[in-house]
């Protein structure tokens, strides 16, 4: 038996649903129900008859499935599959913070552990952060966690001066830097450019389009859903991606006539690429590498989720 059917066998056994991020190896992708940012899996996931989820991700994303369905056993094919922007700031730390501005409205990046969800005020994805942040009194000081560079993507695009922002970073979006991106949109002149706000390079693609460098119209600042919608209506030529290379795989599926060539090609999450096939049977096979969150932690969690929800916008993720 192949290993795609034996996950086939053993998803009917189990009556699993399995979800897979854009940033997964390709054949982890395309044998998944879903696939897509990890907010929008998520519901998507709650949205289903499974008894159980198997995400193949990182661990905070598989905390949010768990958050949004918690009667579902949830899974993690490898558990020691992290997210160095969602460690770069702990339930600690934020409630330090919290404390020398307890008037402060704090606002989330659902990169983020349950634990500092839980502590979170409203939380946001990188497509309805502006919306997010907009929604909120002006006179209201803000604390925004933590991704630096989506944090200064939400100050300059909603002019909010009130608005603290935390050094956090995702060191592969982090090192994606200005210098690549300009030598590669020069050495490709008509290409669009698909920017992923996490990345180190955003500001230099700002500042690029401002000096007339780059035309404005080829800089698109999206999440990894917003690439992927956005790659439906292209039709051939090259797009510049800056983002995590696994995107790739989505992108050229939705468009297959078009280059999508990356900004940076060795941007690739360690993480990500934790979960192999074999993981992910093994998962499947011994229900193993469960998560679990706080029933309490869980419900405040939730409830940061669902005030990001109720604004109408939910956006899809990271």
């Amino acid at each position: 038996m192949s290993w795609k059917d034996e996950v086939a066998t053993l998803k009917a056994e189990r009556n699993a649903v399995i979800l897979a991020h854009n940033y997964q190896l390709p054949e982890i992708q395309d044998i998944a129900d879903y696939t897509g940012d990890s907010l929008a899996l998520s519901r998507q996931a709650a949205a289903t008859d499974a008894d159980v989820i198997v995400f193949c991700g990182v661990h905070f994303m598989a905390e949010s499935a768990k958050i949004l369905s918690p009667g579902k056993t949830v899974l993690i094919p490898d558990e020691r599959a992290g997210c160095s922007l969602a460690d770069s700031i702990t339930a600690e730390q934020l409630a330090e913070w919290k404390a020398q501005y307890p008037d402060a409205v704090v606002v989330s990046y659902v990169n983020t552990t349950a634990e500092v969800k839980a502590l979170t005020d409203i939380c946001c994805t990188s497509s309805n952060a502006v919306d997010v942040v907009e929604s909120i009194d002006p006179d209201r000081e803000i604390l925004f966690c933590p991704d630096q560079f989506l944090g200064a993507h939400v100050k300059r695009e909603t002019g909010r001066e009130n608005i603290r922002i935390w050094p956090g970073e995702c060191h592969v979006h982090a090192g994606i830097n200005g210098k690549e991106l300009a030598e590669q949109a020069q050495a490709h002149p008509d290409a669009p450019l698909y920017i992923h706000p996490e990345c180190g390079c955003a500001n230099s693609a700002i500042y690029l389009a401002g000096e007339g460098v780059v035309e404005p119209e080829r800089v698109h600042m999206l999440s990894t859903g917003g690439m992927l919608d956005r790659a439906h209506g292209e039709q051939s030529g090259t797009v510049l991606v800056a983002t995590e290379t696994g995107m790739l795989h989505q992108l050229q599926q939705a468009a297959p006539e078009t280059n999508f060539k990356p900004v940076n090609p060795r941007a690739e999450c360690r993480y990500m690429k934790m979960i192999t096939p074999e993981k992910l049977v093994e998962s499947l096979r011994q229900m193993r590498d469960e998560v679990t969150v706080d029933p309490e932690i869980a419900g405040k969690a939730r409830a940061s989720l669902e005030r990001m929800i109720e604004l109408g916008n939910p956006g899809s993720g990271e």
